[in-house]
């Protein structure tokens, strides 16, 4: 199957990921638009959507699964990422290392265990190595065992478990995939690429 990637700059992309988040009920919080600018704004940044034709109408496309990720730098002035670069600093080297946050990114339930999400993964680590990134770092919950397994599967390692301090279903793991070149010689899948 070849799947089809869309990339998309960050104004019109941060519409559509505000459109396709509405689709994902597992998400308590959707992101707006406007939020999205405000966070990608002024750093490296990728936002990919994969599509698919309808099964009752194949001459209809629709996003079935997206990926947001951006640069995540030593020195955060933003409060969310500074906290974040904190919490990770013990195991990320940022001082040597150009590092890529996996901010977003989901299937639609219906259309998981396609192969949608790895040709995503797979599209998104093309990208970052041209672009000279060394490593994809991804932050997840407990609660969402599929999509640990999917980034076990992707050989992402966990490299650090923070506890909840009531819910273990909230506790955050956080994963790090590092880039080589010979990782493109792991990917699977067979993917056409589109600008929007």
């Amino acid at each position: 199957m070849e799947y089809q990637v869309k990339e998309y700059p960050l104004q019109q992309g941060a519409l559509e990921i505000q459109y396709i988040e509405e689709y994902f009920t597992e998400f308590p919080r959707k992101k707006s638009a406007t939020e999205i600018l405000e966070r990608l704004q002024d750093r490296t940044c990728l936002i990919l959507m994969a599509e698919a034709p309808l099964p009752e109408d194949p001459s209809m496309v629709m996003p079935v699964s997206f990926k947001v990720l951006h640069e995540l730098r030593e020195n955060e002035s933003d409060p969310r990422m500074f906290d974040l670069v904190e919490r990770i600093r013990d195991v990320v080297d940022f001082s040597t290392k150009k590092v890529l946050y996996n901010w977003l990114g989901a299937t639609r339930q219906d259309w998981r265990g396609q192969g949608f999400f790895r040709a995503l993964s797979e599209q998104q680590e093309e990208w970052a190595l041209d672009e000279g990134f060394d490593e994809i770092v991804v932050k997840t919950k407990n609660r969402y065992y599929d999509m640990r397994g999917t980034l076990d599967h992707l050989r992402y390692d966990v490299i650090k478990f923070e506890p909840h301090p009531e819910d273990n279903q909230e506790s955050k793991v956080y994963m790090r995939k590092r880039l080589f070149e010979r990782v493109r010689d792991n990917h699977r899948s067979t993917r056409r690429l589109s600008r929007s």
